[in-house]
């Protein structure tokens, strides 16, 4: 959907004849009352289920979620995924060209903020004649959209739904986040923002990016579980530390045999990659660098480390969030440790606060971050009964 008119940015700054790339699921009621906006984090798309037709493995993000007879039930919801500005997945963004200038925007594309993405989708939902949302969703950066929308437009918010989300960051997830992007700019390629003119890709700094993120989303269990302390399996050559054969070895449990050399466990090398966690990471960077967009990745890490909305209010969250009017269900998880549950009580508890309607659900997996994105029969039956009862209220 293209937009003519500007768009006021948090930062002073606007952005003219844009596009935003959207999907609907399911069919919007004749009452437009049954209208889900799902939002999505840094990495993901409109696209947040279903599969595109001759394409196996384009499964949307949120799958095991959204779709008939699923949490989100779209036999009866209408949902729509919507690609936020700035990302690289078909919403105008740093890779489509300035109007303003002749030029791809580059490193000059203006900062967004979480709000300013709320209020493009508001815009885009005008065009689609739905006033108020029967609910907002949406998973950790996703859940502050959820949350912000409850804020900016309280009126047209029936229901929020926060998932492994915080109501600001920790110093601790920007120090993350820029490490990540100082791993990115300080990339040769990277050409201050501009490398689509000299024809090359950060590549180096997106795949060291990626590996960040991927630690921070995993728990520490998780990663022992799949890989431990787990070898690569080995790739010397015959002539380099393999067993002789048979029969070389002299007599069994003579001189020879405990001389003979054995296949080494280690590889003893500084830039090899020897174990399966190396491996695993190497490989989630080199895909991303593929596919991702540099600038996109700084400006939505940014947008995550701006998004406050107690600033306003001296730091109060309580007088922060008395502005909305949705019932809230939130979820978090026991090992979630960058977006710890401790997170989701200050929200909780600032909406009790106010005497708004909460439901909350701390589900004890054991999968760190990612487990929002995960198959979890407790947490996928709370999201379920929730909906449940969202459409027994419209009924």
């Amino acid at each position: 959907m293209h937009f003519e008119p500007a768009l006021p940015l948090q930062s002073g700054a606007s952005i003219r004849e844009y596009a935003l790339t959207f999907e609907t699921y399911g069919q919007l009621n004749a009452a437009r009352d049954n209208a889900v906006l799902v939002c999505h984090a840094l990495n993901a798309s409109h696209h947040v289920a279903g599969r595109y037709a001759g394409q196996d493995k384009s499964e949307g993000w949120w799958d095991n979620m959204i779709g008939p007879g699923k949490p989100v039930d779209t036999d009866r919801f209408f949902v729509i995924g919507i690609n936020n500005l700035g990302s690289c997945f078909g919403s105008t963004g740093p890779m489509h060209v300035n109007p303003d200038t002749g030029r791809v925007y580059g490193a000059d594309f203006p900062v967004v903020t979480v709000e300013d993405w709320v209020d493009a989708q508001a815009r885009l939902l005008d065009q689609l004649g739905i006033t108020q949302l029967a609910a907002v969703m949406g998973g950790s950066l996703g859940g502050m959209q959820a949350l912000s929308w409850t804020l900016q437009y309280p009126e047209r918010v029936r229901h929020a739904v926060v998932v492994a989300s915080a109501p600001n960051l920790s110093a601790e997830n920007i120090a993350f986040n820029e490490v990540a992007r100082r791993a990115i700019v300080t990339d040769p390629d990277f050409h201050g923002g501009h490398f689509y003119e000299h024809g090359v890709l950060p590549r180096r700094g997106l795949r060291i990016a990626r590996m960040i993120g991927h630690i921070t989303y995993l728990s520490d269990d998780v990663m022992n579980e799949k890989f431990g302390r787990e070898l690569r399996p080995p790739t010397l050559p015959a002539s380099q530390g393999a067993l002789p054969p048979q029969g070389a070895l002299g007599p069994i449990g003579g001189p020879s045999a405990l001389a003979a050399p054995l296949a080494p466990a280690y590889r003893y090398s500084t830039q090899d990659v020897e174990f399966q966690i190396e491996s695993y990471l190497r490989h989630q960077g080199d895909k991303f660098s593929e596919y991702f967009d540099a600038n996109t990745y700084l400006l939505i890490t940014r947008a995550l480390d701006y998004f406050d909305p107690a600033r306003a209010f001296d730091g109060d969250l309580t007088r922060a969030l008395a502005r909305a009017a949705a019932k809230f269900l939130l979820v978090s998880f026991s090992t979630d440790w960058r977006f710890a549950p401790a997170r989701s009580r200050e929200i909780v508890k600032a909406l009790l606060e106010n005497r708004r309607a909460v439901s909350y659900a701390e589900i004890d997996a054991p999968h760190g971050h990612d487990a929002f994105l995960l198959d979890d029969a407790r947490y996928m039956g709370v999201v379920r009964s929730y909906f449940e009862s969202i459409g027994r209220a419209q009924a």
